[in-house]
């Protein structure tokens, strides 16, 4: 039975605003539709999803080079410009946290999950930001707890992050899920610490995963009742 949900926070509760990286793009000449940004975003976080990519990284880098896969796939060249935008969307991400985008989807599926009983951990790679973040977006008030990993000195799939969240909730791991959308972040360090993990695919890119899929946590509520 499961009562503790970890759960992801980038392209599994909020995504980088592209409509902010789609405005700075045009202040350097080079239009480009939010929305194409946002349709290459599950592809970018699919093609990094390696083990040997993932291991040695630390989630700022890692998320960096994302932002760049996603400007690559809409055709934006690393031109000079392009790097300054970048260098402002990473001071951006510094002192505020870029990943800002919560669909509608979230906070509802949220507050059904806490009146479902559930309590909810943020297990986040990160870069200290997450919870002033989450306050500004308004969903710190939606969850129990945030467990940002450069606040810890450790990340995913690193088990000791879901540890060091597991003790701070209280909670024990056979009795813990947890959904994220990087499967060698996510999945490979739930499973290590023992948690049921839950891939996040919202693009279906996983069809061969060795887990629970679900196409966004809107799906949990359902899951949680067949388990």
């Amino acid at each position: 039975m499961i009562d503790t949900i970890f759960l992801d926070a980038g392209g599994t509760l909020v995504w980088p605003n592209w409509t902010r990286v789609s405005v700075e793009l045009a202040s350097e000449g080079i239009h480009v539709a939010a929305a194409v940004l946002v349709a290459g975003d599950p592809h970018a976080r699919h093609s990094l999803d390696q083990a040997h990519l993932v291991a040695p990284s630390t989630g700022t880098r890692l998320g960096w080079a994302y932002v760049e896969s996603v400007l690559g796939r809409a055709g934006v060249e690393l031109t000079p410009g392009v790097q300054g935008v970048l260098r402002r969307l990473e001071e951006y991400q510094r002192t505020t946290n870029l990943w800002e985008t919560v669909p509608p989807f979230v906070p509802e599926t949220l507050v059904e999950l806490r009146r479902l009983g559930y309590r909810l951990v943020v297990v986040s790679n990160a870069n200290g930001t997450v919870r002033r973040a989450f306050e500004r977006i308004g969903l710190y008030e939606l969850v129990d707890l945030v467990i940002d990993s450069a606040e810890e000195g450790v990340e995913k799939p690193d088990p000791r992050l879901f540890e060091i969240a597991l003790t701070r909730a209280g909670a024990t791991a056979g009795r813990t899920m947890h959904a994220g959308d990087i499967y060698h972040v996510d999945v490979v360090g739930a499973r290590a610490a023992g948690l049921t993990p839950v891939l996040v695919d919202e693009a279906n890119l996983y069809e061969d995963a060795d887990c629970h899929r679900v196409a966004s946590i809107a799906e949990l509520p359902r899951l949680l009742g067949r388990l």
